[in-house]
């Protein structure tokens, strides 16, 4: 790979992140193309000066770099390689660029496909996806890195290049690990001062402005404080799969993660009572023990 990408992006996939991301190159003045399974998210874009592809080898056509931001492996697969897909009639030219948080190994095997792969593990909100203020940790060949450079300062304001192909996805599992642990820990706690007779929001603010709590946590204890857990800020069964993947990669290189693990059978559990589609915070409710019946 030579040169810089300097040409239209393609955006596949406008979930939390992928909208976002769109929407700060638009306002960057670059050339935007977009896909997402679901038609009517790209609407809004398309009303801002997108172009709404039908599919996702439309959505790639003529351009120099595209980020793939769908929600797990399974849909990474479909995007690529399910009809009209990225990769369905041959090697893509630009650079592509794996946003989406999926196994490492997943990402190694497309580089087999396409000559210029990167995988971006990202580490912030909507909010920052939108306003340039990710961080973005890449893992690829350096030469790729180098040419997509330009593009990933303009959604973030700290790129790193960690090495080689799966490293990004690496930092973005162990970060997610940290968030799915801290989280938890926080929503026992909570429950924990309920069922002992304290004052949940009481117990909530003492934590949140205690040298204890990480800035995440301080964060999502507005959450277990509303019991609000709609319009998601990263969702339950995503961070399931997170938590699984981290796992995963820790029985392959022989490690035991007793927290992690234990974690991701909290997450699990929550996402199978239906709370999968609520904020990951939601775990709190996963926690509390079912009213006994009679029989």
């Amino acid at each position: 790979m030579t040169g810089t990408v300097n040409g239209p992006v393609a955006v596949l996939g406008l979930g939390t992140m992928g909208a976002g991301l769109a929407a700060r190159l638009l306002d960057q003045g670059m050339q935007v193309r977009v896909w997402n399974r679901t038609p009517q998210r790209t609407e809004p874009l398309a009303e801002a000066g997108a172009h709404a592809a039908a599919h996702p080898a439309d959505a790639v056509a003529g351009t120099s770099a595209a980020l793939c931001v769908v929600s797990d492996g399974e849909a990474l697969g479909a995007v690529l390689h399910g009809p009209r897909g990225v990769l369905a009639d041959g090697p893509y030219p630009g650079v592509l660029i794996c946003a989406s948080t999926v196994a490492p190994d997943e990402v190694v095997q497309i580089a087999g496909e396409a000559p210029s792969v990167l995988d971006v593990g990202m580490l912030g909100n909507r909010d920052h996806a939108r306003d340039g203020e990710l961080r973005l940790f890449a893992g690829g060949d350096k030469r790729v890195f180098d040419a997509a450079r330009p593009l990933l300062k303009t959604l973030g304001k700290e790129v790193v290049h960690l090495g080689a192909l799966g490293s990004g996805m690496r930092m973005k599992l162990l970060l997610n690990l940290l968030m799915g642990i801290e989280v938890q820990a926080l929503a026992e706690a909570t429950e924990l001062a309920g069922a002992c007779g304290l004052d949940r929001q009481q117990v909530l603010k003492t934590i949140a402005g205690s040298g204890f709590a990480s800035p995440v946590m301080a964060f999502k204890s507005r959450r277990l404080a509303s019991g609000r857990f709609d319009e998601p800020d990263f969702r339950l069964r995503l961070m399931a799969k997170d938590l699984m993947l981290a796992s995963k990669q820790a029985a392959t290189v022989g490690l035991s993660l007793p927290l992690a693990t234990a974690a991701a059978e909290t997450h699990v559990r929550a996402t199978e009572q239906g709370l999968g589609d609520q904020d990951c915070a939601a775990v709190t409710r996963a926690l509390v023990p079912k009213p006994e019946t009679d029989t």
